[in-house]
């Protein structure tokens, strides 16, 4: 299980390095990505959120720079276009939990399916699903497939620990972002940090 974002080609996006990445493909989520791959990873983000808020938030600068980060940092509602991929690597059956409507910041919905209602539904286009039966938790590829999907069957408490390991993956992404954000936009790092942490559904520490 990995926390994945979703990422767009940015060739032409110049105010901060990113690196180089197709359209329509996942970036993982952890502690090892390089400041490029950081660089992609908060621009997609702030992307997502490159909307004008209602009123009450100011006006949105005029600097490249403020007007870009302008919705992340004032938004009420965050998103990030992604959430948890699960890869059965004995089948290499992949349950992609990215879908339309979902993302990276309702990742607890997981724990719902573990401690909660027992099912929770991932968006659509596929229209994934994860439904916990007794002891066993059934990811379903897409659930409204006509002549039947795919799925993946797994134990609570491997699903338990995949979770944890899955957030233990943003936790460590968001302390990389920290030090980039200190690095490379040193006048917003601080707002941008708290921005991240919010779009991850994560508590800051100091």
């Amino acid at each position: 299980m990995q926390p994945v974002l979703e990422i767009f080609a940015a060739d032409d996006f110049v105010l901060w390095p990113v690196g180089e990445h197709e359209s329509y493909g996942y970036l993982v989520l952890n502690g090892e990505l390089t400041p490029a791959e950081v660089g992609t990873a908060v621009m997609r983000i702030a992307d997502c959120n490159d909307f004008e808020p209602e009123e009450g938030h100011g006006p949105r600068p005029t600097d490249p720079l403020g007007a870009f980060l302008h919705g992340l940092l004032t938004m009420p509602d965050l998103l990030a276009a992604g959430g948890f991929r699960v890869t059965d690597i004995a089948t290499d059956t992949a349950f992609v939990e990215p879908g339309c409507c979902n993302g990276l910041e309702t990742w607890r919905d997981w724990l719902e399916v573990l401690d909660g209602t027992g099912c929770s539904y991932f968006g659509h286009d596929p229209s994934s699903a994860a439904e916990r039966a007794g002891d066993t938790v059934r990811l379903t590829l897409d659930a409204h497939a006509k002549d039947g999907s795919p799925a993946i069957e797994l134990p609570v408490d491997q699903v338990r620990a995949l979770v944890t390991g899955a957030q233990a993956d943003l936790r460590d992404f968001l302390s990389l972002a920290r030090t980039w954000a200190g690095q490379h936009l040193p006048t917003h790092a601080a707002a941008v940090t708290v921005a991240l942490a919010r779009a991850l559904d994560l508590e800051l520490t100091e």
